[in-house]
């Protein structure tokens, strides 16, 4: 597709191109605009209906949104600007550049401005912040044909009309209806009595990550944001939430894997801002792991009484982490999803015991075995090794379920107590049970 309309654009085939662009989804045209070069796309996209043109210039990236702004007319700006929902044009504003944004808040009408700016003082990981105002709101007294009218003669600029809030004159939030449950009731039926008053409703500042949890978990398309006087002051919907649940768990990985969040995808992310993010957390664990190099060399006697010892460091350091990892990395999931809460610590401990035991008792047996079969090593030096695996086993399981947890209480994030964390912790406390199983079964002097 990107080959065809280039060679259309480079063919001025105009008409071609449009045609084939009306007939996509406006999220494909978004990436199709990515690939494109600068004047291709510009040019691309002004060959959009002007709702089209909308649509699409909230799937592109901002560093192209804001090439299109700049490169706009008053009229063009003003035309898209006047066709994107309100929540879309908040994000853009806090995507763009200062002078762009003033650009932007002199082409939108007064109200609109004042919106928009009531929405950007809202904190950025609120409820309030993400919401849009676009709503259609009903009254107790209509009837069905009342609000059917209503949602024909406003629903054109609300960005959902499948929900519907009702409220009073203070705009205090009284009952939700559906659209299904009023096209199955009489046209004579009143409002009151069709609407669902056992409301599922967020609070401004409510974390969105919370907000958007709530939609999977009660299967909302929408949801109301309320202030603390019950007003209904806008709705946050589904897309919106995919959208933050996508950059929670963006967010999560890299901190699991310390690297510090960021904004911009990975291909448009500089070399310089990528060293930045990852350098600080790579210094803090080399020297956070200078004290499994201090243990060691504490015990530089026993290995040299035994360096057969020496051979095995690896495998048990390595085992830990990934044993820490695991436990780690399925409490941290089950805390973001609200599967597991702070009070559960003791019962997450205890299972995480059990089946550390199990699987150091399976990975004891076969590390015994393999020294003894395939390595040659006597049966004292199997001991040493298998029990000290069968230990790290439990204290790194033990570790990688507490930690995310104790951090969860410490209002920390969990996904900073993950793999690099626990691996060093991990490390260090296995080899201080190693050298001392192997001073004790192997009669060293320590």
């Amino acid at each position: 597709m990107i080959e065809t309309v280039t060679q259309l654009l480079e063919e001025k085939k105009y008409a071609q191109t449009r045609e084939i662009l009306c007939d996509m989804n406006p999220a494909d045209i978004g990436e199709l605009f990515n690939e494109l070069d600068e004047k291709q796309f510009m040019l691309a996209f002004r060959l959009l209906p002007k709702e089209m043109a909308a649509e699409v210039f909230v799937e592109i990236d901002p560093d192209l949104q804001e090439q299109l702004i700049v490169g706009f007319s008053d009229n063009e700006l003003r035309e898209v600007l006047d066709e994107l929902f309100l929540d879309d044009t908040v994000d853009l504003i806090e995507e763009m550049p200062a002078n762009v944004v003033k650009r932007i808040l002199s082409h939108t009408d007064p109200d609109t401005r004042k919106v928009i700016n009531s929405i950007l003082k809202y904190p950025k990981e609120s409820a309030g912040s993400l919401m849009t105002i676009e709503y259609v709101s009903l009254r107790t007294g209509m009837t069905v044909e009342d609000a059917f009218l209503r949602i024909r003669r406003t629903g054109i600029d609300k960005e959902t009309i499948y929900t519907c809030y009702v409220t009073d004159d203070n705009r205090r939030l009284l009952g939700v209806v559906t659209v299904k449950s009023l096209l199955l009731s009489d046209k004579e039926d009143i409002i009151d009595d069709i609407m669902e008053d056992n409301i599922i409703c967020a609070l401004t500042n409510d974390d969105k990550e919370s907000v958007a949890q709530k939609f999977s978990h009660y299967g909302l398309i929408a949801l109301p944001v309320v202030d603390s006087e019950n007003r209904l002051v806008g709705i946050v919907t589904f897309d919106d939430a995919i959208d933050v649940l996508e950059e929670e768990a963006t967010e999560d990985i890299e901190k699991m894997a310390a690297i510090t969040p960021g904004d911009k995808p990975y291909i448009k992310t500089g070399v310089f801002e990528t060293w930045l993010r990852r350098i600080p957390w790579l210094l803090l664990l080399m020297i956070s792991a200078t004290f499994t190099g201090k243990i060691i060399g504490a015990f530089e006697d026993a290995l040299a009484a035994q360096v057969a010892l020496t051979a095995f460091i690896p495998m048990l350091m390595d085992t830990g982490g990934n044993c820490g990892s695991q436990a780690s990395v399925s409490v941290i999931r089950g805390l973001s999803l609200g599967e597991i809460k702070i009070g559960d610590i003791f019962a997450v401990i205890w299972k995480e015991i059990r089946v550390a035991f199990l699987c150091g008792v399976v990975l004891g047996v076969a590390t015994f075995g393999k020294i003894i079969l395939l390595d040659g090593y006597g049966v004292q030096l199997a001991m040493v090794v298998s029990i000290t695996l069968v230990a790290t086993v439990l204290i790194a399981k033990v570790v990688g379920c507490s930690l995310p947890i104790l951090a969860k209480c410490a209002r920390l994030d969990p996904a900073v107590m993950a793999s690099p964390f626990i691996t060093t912790i991990v490390d260090a406390l296995a080899l201080v049970i190693y050298f001392q199983i192997a001073a004790n079964l192997l009669n060293l002097n320590i």
